[in-house]
């Protein structure tokens, strides 16, 4: 995935010409999908679900399981709504590509994901720039079956739309970015991801936990709302949380002041590392301990 968040309201190429709705809502029109469509959404479940077994965290796993996402085919959201809706009150609700901000964070604040309904083509199969539906079902959707990540991402929707207001969506959109698209967790077998640009790409889920280039560095809120993010490559810094209940906890506050502070302050580019940043080590893959890279 490109971009975390967008204005685009119209389908990518290779997507269906359809018309939105007020709120960019559409049919999936699950039967129009091909057989070739569904055998790109093997190929890529296939691949990922080899590369994150010792990867993923438990509550990405455990959702996968449980809403019965699976290598047969796309999947069609008026199955997987029922069980999504039971377990935290979520829904996926389809939209035709990249929806502007408002609309976006509407969405997310009524607890509800929107997905595009296209799926990349068999030579995209690496690297895509606007997120297709294996991004959005495969790499979020599972997540919201936590009932506490559930939580986060509907007070960031709530918290996008006074961002709005405010003019603060850039520093709301990092928090997004390195949470949401491309966050690590701590846990008892070391690091573990949790968002979904890294879930839904064979590259970065390697590279994430393993490369020796980028820094890991423990979650700070205010930190994360200064630094800027590549949108090109794998990622130069990842913010590790030690638990769901620390992402909760910090989109509780009101977040006026924080903008207010944060006006004079300087943007911090990716790759740098700061005298107060707490640096997280990674683990091999038999427990072994290892520091992180320095830049």
């Amino acid at each position: 995935m490109k971009e975390a968040l967008t204005v685009h309201s119209h389908p990518p190429p290779g997507a269906d010409a359809v018309e939105p709705t007020a709120d960019f809502t559409i049919d999936q029109n699950y039967p129009s999908y091909t057989a070739a469509e569904h055998a790109i959404w093997r190929a890529l479940f296939d691949r990922q679900e080899r590369l994150l077994r010792n990867r993923a965290c438990d509550a990405f796993l455990d959702g996968l399981a449980r809403l019965g996402v699976a290598a047969d085919g796309i999947p069609d959201f008026r199955r997987l709504n029922p069980i999504l809706s039971q377990a935290t009150g979520w829904t996926i609700v389809a939209v035709p590509g990249l929806v502007p901000d408002a609309v976006f964070f509407e969405h997310l604040a009524h607890r509800r994901f929107p997905s595009t309904c296209f799926i990349r083509r068999a030579d995209q199969l690496d690297y895509l720039e606007e997120p297709d539906i294996f991004h959005d079902v495969y790499g979020h959707v599972p997540m919201l079956i936590d009932p506490v990540f559930a939580d986060y991402m509907q007070a960031y929707g709530e918290g996008g739309l006074k961002a709005l207001r405010l003019g603060n969506l850039e520093r709301l959109a990092r928090l997004y970015w390195y949470t949401v698209e491309f966050g690590l967790i701590r846990g008892p077998s070391g690091l573990r991801i949790y968002g979904s640009g890294i879930l839904s790409s064979k590259g970065e889920s390697i590279y994430s936990l393993e490369s020796e280039a980028p820094n890991r560095i423990a979650f700070d809120l205010l930190r994360i709302m200064r630094t800027e993010y590549r949108i090109d490559d794998f990622q130069e810094c990842y913010f590790v949380i030690d638990g769901f209940d620390q992402l909760f906890d910090a989109t509780r506050p009101d977040f006026a002041p924080y903008y207010e502070a944060l006006r004079p302050q300087p943007d911090i580019p990716p790759g740098v590392v700061l005298a107060s940043d707490v640096r997280v080590s990674r683990t091999r893959k038999k427990g072994r301990a290892r520091g992180t890279a320095q830049v």
